[in-house]
């Protein structure tokens, strides 16, 4: 029998049958469960959720005084995950990049925690549930649709500690942009998102020493991350899901078009369209990302040095993910052709080598300058990019903060 409870009536031993709301209002990322971790009910109680579901058929009960109804629940009361998971029209009109940010802000902490919650429950042995996971990945595909640039900058800036679970959701939600690129149908770019949202699963099976270690592996240790594809393979396997595209890029997004990746060696056609976006997004997102080990690349020069990486990625892939992303991608840092310095806040729509800008710092006088919204695209604008520069050596500690309009964004 299901009874729906208020929040500060959930109690350890009780089976929860469903939140009352959506993914994105609770940190789980499972919706049936036995709740006898203690830990467990405090993030129950500190969510934006303020009902749930039990069954007490496979817990405990709660005292008839704190029912709320005991009336089964229809499906717009308790999330169905495969509902979540289909496109919503409404929730999908182009969005203006600085509202989209706001947006995708939430949704990226959501998306991180649910991510974060399904590592650790598999390493408890909990098995991967794809509904979930599908509902998550839609969130992100549905972001990108509405706006494509603003939850892939957002997501490039991640902790170290935050890294393994953000760079899922980095790598989903650069999928979906690549795909609609390349001209695939909303199906195909939204299986690619799921994919990519699940590339690394096998990395639940790498020692946390290992995956968090600052200084380089050991041959021995990265025999064993070299195993992650394999894994992930398998335990997608055993969770059911049999969806081809993400069994493939699982396996596959470490391969390379010369024949030197692993863990099967293919080369050329033998890889598979989607898996080779996948190494694409997988890579760009690892180099531009803070890790245990090292500061992440500025975007710019990122995409710069993966140009020159001779044999590893699909050229046409490759052309259509910087078109994706533009020359200049969004938090890049360079240099105008009137002297000042100004950071990338979004692509034009007309031409990839003339972004939206917001101005920085005057290299005349050394001085910052109150920050200037400045669009190279627009009719009339002489003012153009130099070069790109290292934001290392310039030391903006709010230049996340500029583009993004969001306080206190990439500072510690």
């Amino acid at each position: 029998m299901l009874k729906r409870i208020r929040v500060e009536d959930v109690r350890l031993g009780m089976f929860i049958h469903g939140f009352a709301g959506s993914w994105l209002d609770h940190p789980f990322w499972r919706n049936r469960f036995l709740l006898d971790d203690p830990e467990d009910l405090r993030r129950i109680r500190a969510s934006a959720v303020r009902e749930v579901w039990i069954d007490v058929a496979q817990g405990a009960d709660v005292a008839d005084d704190a029912v709320v109804t005991a009336e089964a629940p229809d499906a717009a009361e308790v999330e169905s995950p495969a509902a979540v998971a289909a496109p919503r029209p409404a929730d999908l009109a182009p969005t203006p990049h600085d509202v989209e940010l706001q947006r995708a802000h939430r949704l990226l902490h959501s998306a991180r925690d649910a991510v974060a919650s399904m590592f650790r429950d598999a390493r408890m042995g909990r098995a991967i549930d794809r509904q979930v996971m599908q509902a998550v990945a839609a969130d992100i595909a549905d972001s990108v649709t509405r706006n494509r640039g603003a939850l892939i900058s957002l997501a490039r800036l991640k902790t170290a500690d935050d890294y393994t679970y953000l760079h899922s959701v980095a790598v989903c939600a650069l999928m979906v942009a690549l795909a609609r690129q390349l001209g695939l149908p909303d199906e195909q770019a939204r299986a690619a998102g799921f994919a990519g949202l699940l590339h690394d699963v096998g990395k639940m099976d790498i020692p946390l020493e290992i995956l968090n270690k600052p200084g380089k592996l050991t041959d021995d240790e990265f025999a064993i991350v070299r195993e992650h594809p394999r894994r992930g393979w398998q335990r997608l396997r055993d969770a059911g899901i049999t969806d081809d595209v993400a069994l493939d890029v699982c396996l596959h997004h470490h391969e390379r078009m010369d024949g030197k990746g692993y863990p099967d060696g293919l080369a050329g056609e033998a890889i598979t369209l989607v898996a080779r976006m996948g190494a694409v997004c997988d890579v760009y997102d690892a180099i531009t990302s803070n890790r245990p080990y090292k500061a992440g690349w500025d975007p710019a020069e990122s995409l710069k040095r993966m140009a020159s990486w001779q044999g590893h990625f699909d050229t046409r892939v490759f052309q259509a993910f910087v078109r994706s992303l533009g020359i200049y991608p969004t938090g890049s840092l360079v240099l105008l052709s009137n002297g000042r310095l100004a950071v990338v806040t979004e692509q034009s729509p007309d031409s990839l080598l003339k972004p939206v800008v917001k101005t920085v710092l005057s290299t005349r006088s050394g001085e910052r300058v109150v920050p200037e919204r400045i669009d190279l695209s627009a009719p009339g604008c002489r003012i153009t990019i130099v070069q790109r520069e290292d934001p290392a050596q310039w030391k903006i500690p709010d230049l996340d903060e500029i583009w993004s309009g969001i306080p206190g964004l990439g500072r510690a």
